[in-house]
């Protein structure tokens, strides 16, 4: 099979585009990483996975790595920080175990109260990620659900977007997708409602920010309230330069921007589509994700990208790493974030 092309608008940095600087920094981030016990190379028989590349189990695919080192601008020190203290926050926050076993039984209580759901693909076939804040509220909220359980059901649904959405998206429309469009609903929302949120934004952006870097595509703030500008200028800082300039903000009228990027037939008709999902879009889960054939051929080509490494397990030598790695031959949203929740 054909090596499916990048996402539309790639840049450099990215699986299939490195240039030989940045491939000759990802050889390097994965010597230091194995060193330190971070990063195990593949071993076994390899097989072709949906990107062109060979899979032989390696811990960490290539697109992983590279948002770690996109994120810092290919700056090494940096960019080996920023991952290792992730693996160390995901072994401790036991990311893996949440990801297998995290059942949440009060979803419709809370999709009522805070609606955060994925559903279809833009037209670039990335996930399409829909978040309506106007609608929260955190009192009524917190007697359905804790603060724990949200964060814990955050965190599964960045694992799931990585693990099981991006894989299948990347299979049906044969290309390399590694990011999501984001809408956010503001419809209702007053300055009072935003400083009462306040904890869950910031928590919810470093979260983003620093465990699930680069997997922002597109990002609409849709229905913005008068004198949004306030808060605007309160989050801005929280955020970063990049991830500044790929958000949109629109007023009450989006439909025709939205229309640009994401087919009528994926958007709600609550936000002007034609999407009437049956039960409600937000408790759908609607998208390629759920077409049992594309699944199973994604999964038979591909676990997933991320898993903590165990560092129990004895460190690999830095010889040891496959030193024939080419450039771009292997593979791999939350309050103003990079992206999950379903």
């Amino acid at each position: 099979m054909p090596a499916p092309t990048p996402e539309k608008d790639v840049m450099t940095g990215r699986v299939g585009n490195l240039t030989p600087e940045q491939a000759e920094m990802l050889k390097k981030f994965k010597v230091e990483l194995a060193i330190e016990g971070f990063f195990k190379e593949g071993t076994g028989p390899e097989k072709t996975d949906m990107y062109g590349g060979g899979l032989t189990g390696a811990s960490h695919d290539d697109a992983t790595l590279l948002r770690f080192l996109r994120a810092r601008k290919f700056d090494l020190p940096k960019s080996k920080l920023m991952f290792v203290e992730c693996e160390k926050w995901r072994k401790e926050f036991k990311v893996d175990e949440l990801y297998n076993t995290f059942e949440y039984p009060e979803k419709k209580d809370v999709d009522a109260i805070y609606p955060q759901f994925y559903h279809k693909t833009d037209q670039d076939g990335r996930p399409l990620y829909i978040e309506q804040l106007g609608k929260l509220d955190l009192t009524k909220l917190y007697k359905v659900t804790t603060p724990e359980r949200q964060l814990q059901r955050l965190v599964v649904e960045y694992e799931r977007f990585l693990r099981d959405r991006l894989p299948v998206c990347s299979m049906e429309h044969q290309k390399l997708i590694e990011t999501s469009c984001t809408i956010m609903d503001l419809q209702g929302v007053g300055l009072s409602q935003f400083w009462k949120v306040k904890n869950y934004v910031q928590q919810a952006s470093h979260l983003s920010q620093n465990y699930y870097p680069e997997t922002m595509g597109k990002f609409y703030i849709i229905n913005s309230p008068y004198l949004f500008s306030t808060v605007w200028n309160w989050v801005k800082p929280w955020l970063d330069e990049v991830t500044v300039k790929k958000i949109m903000i629109l007023d009450s009228s989006y439909q025709k921007t939205l229309l640009q990027q994401i087919p009528a037939e994926s958007l709600p008709k609550t936000l002007k589509g034609k999407c009437e999902c049956e039960g409600g879009c937000s408790m759908s889960d609607a998208g390629p994700w759920k077409d049992g054939n594309v699944v199973a051929k994604a999964k038979s080509l591909k676990a997933g990208p991320t898993t903590t490494v165990d560092q129990s397990a004895p460190a690999l030598a830095a010889g040891a790493v496959d030193e024939a790695a080419a450039p771009a031959t292997e593979a791999a949203p939350a309050i103003l974030a990079e992206a999950p929740a379903s």
